[in-house]
């Protein structure tokens, strides 16, 4: 199964072959790579010969853009509700990871449909996507992320939405200090959200590693979700974890306290000059 994020106006990809994705970013045209695109097909969109900036691999690790000709940055709008700030980094990412949009409305949705006030917990909440379709469905937002520059960055995104003054609380942090913080202040939400990455290190030099930190994190998150909870959203892009992996995980912990289960799915990007789906990383959402 896919849910595919084809809600976009200003953010489209135009073609993807060869380990890379052509992208067209509001009115600026970005060439990235993808480890995902393993075919090689003819490059028939007319704006591979005229893109704004592309990234290179180097051989040595990391990488750098080529004959960028972006501005520091610039806005990107999705539907009527959500405003980023598009920055292109030394690694590749922009700040913005647009298949995560299909989740976006999920979560507006799932609040503002709750006909209750929601307290909704973002970890590793990057910068802010899902933090604001919290925010734009109605709820108090707790946004937890251990880089402050990622944190100001989301802050950012809100003033450009209009949430600058919704009820959202900013954290540098590291996720999993937080929660056992959270477990002793007898804190519940009735929404999480979490991205953890493969491997990173907290601002305390906190080592995480997914295959050893995932699954005792999640029995830590449990004990943090409301009695009436309304969903749990894991998002993986660790290579090789399949959905059904993450389905599993997911309801081993939170089915087995609330019941309901885990809808589990690839995240996909429509390519325009094909038409194929461009697999983005999994995500699982439980409800009960």
């Amino acid at each position: 199964m896919r849910w595919i994020s084809d809600g976009w106006k200003e953010y489209e990809v135009l073609d993807a072959t060869d380990g890379e994705r052509l992208e067209r970013w509001g009115k600026y045209t970005l060439v990235r790579p993808d480890p995902q695109v393993i075919w090689n097909t003819p490059r028939t969109a007319p704006e591979w010969k005229r893109w704004d900036a592309r990234y290179l691999r180097s051989s040595t690790g990391g990488g750098r853009w080529t004959e960028n000709q972006l501005p520091e940055r610039w806005q990107i709008r999705y539907k009527d509700y959500l405003t980023f700030h598009v920055k292109p980094m030394n690694f590749k990412h922009t700040g913005v990871f647009p298949e995560q949009a299909v989740n976006w409305d999920f979560i507006r949705q799932k609040v503002s449909g709750a006909g209750r006030p929601v307290r909704v917990l973002n970890l590793f909440a990057y910068s802010g996507g899902a933090t604001l379709a919290a925010a734009a469905g109605g709820a108090e937002v707790f946004h937890v992320d251990a880089s402050k520059g990622m944190v100001a960055w989301a802050k950012e995104n809100a003033q450009a939405s209009g949430l600058g003054q919704a009820p959202i609380h900013w954290m540098v942090d590291d996720c999993a200090k937080f929660i056992q913080r959270e477990i002793r202040r007898g804190r519940r939400y009735d929404g999480i959200i979490m991205d953890p990455p493969s491997y990173g290190r907290g601002p305390g030099g906190e080592i995480w590693k997914m295959e050893t930190s995932f699954y005792p994190f999640l029995e830590e998150v449990v004990k943090v979700l409301s009695d009436d909870p309304l969903f749990v959203i894991i998002n993986s892009y660790t290579t090789g974890l399949a959905p059904s992996a993450v389905a599993y995980a997911s309801d081993a912990v939170f089915a087995r306290k609330f019941g309901g289960g885990t809808e589990a799915a690839e995240l996909g990007l429509k390519v325009r000059s094909t038409g194929l789906m461009l697999p983005c990383g999994a995500t699982g959402r439980w409800t009960p």
